[in-house]
């Protein structure tokens, strides 16, 4: 059975149509129910029984949604890039499609409405879990888990983390797919009960409990964002005046009226390009700006290691000792931190000479022990580096290692005034719920944020501005279900979506497909 004309441009259109719905429910737009009808309409343009024209369907829908949620990568690298990084993550939509033709060819799938719709959200994870650790190590941006950050759903991350949080939210739209259809054949009691399911979801999530009450005292902490000369990619030429501006930012936290002592200072991601161990220069602004305000910093800094390559690193910095703990980023991102295929890359575009230095990936767990005389103990907090923060396995590493706080140093120089840095900021604040752990995200020019281990934003800077951000942070030690599970969630989906893969192509060949279509 072909699929006519009109048939392939109704689902098209509903296709894009569905993908730019779903990209209005993240930031900065934030219509974060619009995820649902979004997916919902993915559902229906698949509904076709074709597996090539639902691969189709799937990558119009990851196009309509990755080529504006990606515009930043325009910013800071070009269009060539930016639309050959959306096409990629788009075809993941597209293999979601052939899997889901296939998979709802069970008889036991394709006459339930609820199995239907339950099917389609494991396989939703799947296939966005699949492109977050694939290819070079995976890009874990864009998972519809940050469309749901002021959502009740995000309350789901403390039971099972992102991969939890966007099960909900595709389950949901296919639930809204699946009343559709159900209105669409005058069954209207049964379209009801599937609205109800929505909103019970919706309620449900309200009932999980967070808790944001310290465990183990709290952490004076201020956070500098001393911003740039210029907006950009050559936002760093002018390393000097950059880490200038953060001492600056330090020292009018320790000139503020009735100052109160405090026990760490963040710098972000590049707020000194110099290597203080290597330049005198920089080693004596930071320390005078860490004896000023009489704490220790976290700076973020670049490393050139003799053998080649360079290291983006995080270094605590003690006044009148130095530096005293390093972690250096897991996970460089590719094309933009590093060039994998150079000699390829560049037949496309010349910008990838940019990175004339490659960046090469640290190892150990993103955790830095702050000495605090104050509560007379060290105090482990978890760090990662800008796009750090959506990889799973890096956050979840630093909670079990002993994180009572997590620190997202970010830079956000290069993607102008785009929605790059509230994204991140979602998902930074999926990451406090799910570990329970007061959240600071802090970036160079903005956005920084104090998020509570609730994911409630209670400070925020602004784009291009020097700021300072103050909090008596909550330290906590507990594990949530979220850590206690950690990556078994994600592969539990996969495995259970190969499962229900095989099953649809055993159970297609006992069942006309005249009978699937018509049903």
């Amino acid at each position: 059975m072909s699929t006519s004309p009109q048939i392939r441009l109704a689902t098209a259109v509903l296709a894009v149509g569905g993908g730019l719905l779903t990209n209005a429910a993240c930031p900065d737009l934030n219509w974060w129910a619009a995820a649902f009808p979004g997916v919902a309409l993915l559902v229906l343009a698949l509904e076709p029984d074709s597996a090539r024209w639902g691969f189709v369907s799937g990558t119009l829908f990851g196009l309509g949604f990755f080529l504006p949620h990606l515009i930043w990568a325009d910013s800071a690298v070009g269009w060539i890039p930016w639309v050959a990084l959306s096409l990629v993550q788009a075809l993941f939509c597209g293999a979601l499609g052939i899997a889901w033709v296939w998979a709802r060819r069970l008889p036991a799938v394709w006459r339930s409405p609820w199995l239907r719709s339950i099917v389609f959200a494991v396989l939703w994870v799947a296939f966005e879990y699949g492109r977050s650790i694939w290819p070079f190590g995976g890009f874990p941006w864009g998972r519809l888990a940050t469309s749901q950050a002021d959502s009740p759903l995000a309350r789901l991350a403390w039971l099972g983390g992102v991969p939890l949080v966007s099960a909900a939210a595709a389950w949901a739209g296919a639930l809204l797919a699946q009343a559709i259809i159900a209105l669409r054949r005058w069954r209207i009691v049964r379209a009801s009960g599937l609205v109800l399911g929505v909103a019970a979801l919706i309620v449900a999530a309200l009932f999980v409990p967070l808790d944001t009450r310290a465990e183990s005292g709290s952490l004076a902490v201020g956070a500098v964002q001393g911003n740039v000369p210029v907006p950009g990619l050559d936002a760093f030429a002018q390393q000097r005046q950059v880490l200038h501006n953060h001492a600056l930012g330090t020292r009018a936290l320790a000139e503020r009226p009735n100052a109160t002592p405090l026990d760490l200072v963040l710098w972000p991601e590049n707020g000194s390009d110099i290597d203080p161990r290597t330049d005198a220069g920089a080693a004596a602004e930071i320390d005078a700006a860490a004896i000023a305000v009489g704490a220790p910093i976290l700076v973020g800094t670049i490393e050139y290691p003799s053998t080649g390559g360079r290291y983006n690193t995080s270094l605590l910095w003690e006044p009148g000792q130095g530096s005293v703990a390093v972690y250096r980023k897991q996970h460089p991102v590719p094309f933009a931190e590093y060039i994998p295929m150079r000699a390829f890359a560049r037949t496309f575009s010349h910008e990838v000479d940019r990175v004339n230095t490659d960046m090469i990936a640290g190892h150990g767990v993103g955790l830095i022990e702050v000495p605090v005389p104050r509560l007379n103990r060290n105090v482990p907090i978890g760090d990662v580096i800008c796009f750090e923060v959506g990889y799973d396995d890096l956050v979840l590493d630093s909670v079990l290692s002993g994180a009572e706080m997590l620190v997202v140093q970010t830079n956000n120089a290069s993607f102008g005034r785009t929605a790059e840095s509230t994204q991140q900021l979602a998902l930074s604040r999926l990451r406090a719920i799910e570990f329970g752990r007061t959240t600071i995200q802090i970036s160079t020019v903005g956005v920084s944020a104090v998020i509570t281990p609730s994911g409630h934003v209670v400070q925020r800077t602004g784009l291009f501005t020097a700021e300072q951000l103050l909090a008596q942070a909550p330290l906590r030690t507990s594990i949530t279900p979220a850590a206690h599970l950690g990556p078994w969630l994600s592969w539990l989906f996969c495995g259970a979506a190969v499962v229900f893969l095989i099953a649809g192509f055993a159970g297609a060949s006992r069942v006309r497909r005249e009978d699937r279509v018509r049903d």
